[in-house]
This record gives structure tokens, C-alpha cells and sequence, in this order.
């Protein structure tokens, strides 16, 4: 499971799905391409609160937070728009 603050989410998943060939990122390593789960906030520094808090979470409660917000684990990539 990856978590992370990006302004631009389109860019940041095409980042993700074609890493640099040398690239040792945790994104590239465990091939973490599909989105479904995801928060817009309009403030940064809120934004940067919310990911340490997510991060802080044990497993099983980031897994609830996905599944009630999707609950059949749709890839949402193509659902953001620029």
C-alpha cells in the first residue's frame, strides 16, 4: 500500500506506471499502479496532516477506509480528471 501527497494525481499515476528503469522507489519496486483510494484537499499543509495520519494507521484500518469508500476495489485511475 502506498500513500503520498501529489498536486497533480494524473501525473503522479502515469509516474507510477512507468517508473525509470533504474528506479529503486517504492512504487517502482512493488509495481503499485492501480488507485482506489484517494482525498482532495485544497490546503497542503492539511493534505501533508492527513497522509502522516493515514500513515500512522495499523493496516486494518486503512483497509476499512478503502472499502467503505470502494468497496469492490474499482482502479480509479481513469476516473481523475486533469
Amino acid at each position: 500500500m502506498y500513500i503520498g501527497v501529489t498536486n497533480e494525481l494524473r501525473e503522479r499515476l502515469y509516474t507510477h506506471r512507468n517508473p525509470d528503469v533504474l528506479s529503486k522507489a517504492f512504487t517502482a519496486k512493488y509495481k503499485c499502479y492501480y488507485l482506489i483510494y484517494w482525498e482532495q484537499y485544497s490546503d497542503i499543509d492539511t493534505a501533508i496532516d492527513r497522509e502522516k495520519q493515514l500513515k500512522g494507521w495499523t493496516r486494518n484500518k486503512k483497509d476499512k477506509l478503502i472499502l467503505d469508500f470502494n468497496p469492490t476495489l474499482k482502479f480509479l485511475n481513469d476516473e481523475i480528471q486533469d
